[in-house]
């Protein structure tokens, strides 16, 4: 069981009391090995400060309607911060686009406590811990499950809308989505067969299983804000940021008209 013998996720109350044991996980041996070593070691850059080097909660509003799926903590960003994509590249690139469509205070994220704030959209992740190479295994993704089951049914009452950002991300979530809440409070969404393909900018509408309990979960791919996506031009800011309003749209968000870039 993740977080050990007296943490069960479907039993966890509320998202802050969720965050608060998601951070204290250590089912994964060579995760929290990584994590650790990494966070003693650090790299030169930060040698001064102090690494969170322990898995990593989610980040937003705890009533979003819009939630972003990312792959896994960066080892000297969101596993140095403690922030989902915090001090990171790729962070960089998602905050600014977040920002320049009217769902982030701010363009910039460098440290849990630099005052930034989503607006109806929390930020997730199917592996909490930083994984060698940016690379967890499948029986990993599958022990981390239950904590991102969990967190989508505290979120289900008002979640109309998911960005996954990745194929790993898409397949971790997609199980995910179609299975009901252990603990009886939302029935899950229909995921047709064969499962759709991810893609960037697909746009997939999922049926709740039982329509007198819950709405439908427009579902959105992009591809990831990877630095080798980013720094080749696979994914641009122009096409981030289109993806994210489509879906803040889709959620009942009121997105700011994407910038006008010349990519």
């Amino acid at each position: 069981m993740p977080g050990g013998a007296d943490t069960d996720p479907a039993l966890v109350p509320d998202l802050p009391a969720l965050d608060a044991a998601v951070s204290e996980c250590r089912a994964c041996p060579r995760l929290v090995a990584w994590r650790e070593e990494v966070a003693a070691t650090r790299r030169a850059a930060f040698r001064d400060e102090t690494y969170w080097g322990r898995p990593v909660p989610g980040f937003g509003a705890t009533d979003a309607r819009l939630l972003i799926v990312g792959l896994a903590p960066a080892a000297h960003g969101a596993n140095r911060t403690g922030r989902m994509f915090t001090g990171d590249r790729s962070g960089d690139v998602l905050y600014a686009a977040l920002h320049a469509v009217g769902l982030a205070s701010q363009p910039t994220a460098v440290a849990a406590d630099d005052g930034l704030e989503l607006a109806g959209t929390r930020i997730t992740a199917p592996v909490r811990c930083a994984p060698p190479e940016n690379k967890p295994t499948p029986a990993e993704r599958d022990r981390c499950r239950p904590w991102l089951a969990r967190e989508l049914a505290l979120l289900r009452g008002t979640l109309r809308a998911v960005v996954v950002l990745g194929g790993f991300g898409w397949q971790a979530l997609l199980p995910v989505l179609a299975t009901a809440d252990p603990a009886g409070g939302h029935p899950g969404w229909v995921v047709p067969r064969p499962r759709p393909a991810f893609g960037h900018a697909v746009h997939v509408t999922l049926e709740p299983a039982d329509a007198a309990a819950a709405a439908p979960l427009e579902l959105f791919g992009c591809y990831h804000v990877s630095q080798q996506n980013t720094f080749t031009g696979r994914l641009t800011p122009a096409m981030l940021e289109a993806v994210l309003a489509d879906a803040a749209r889709a959620a009942g968000l009121d997105p700011a008209p994407p910038v006008r870039h010349s990519d």
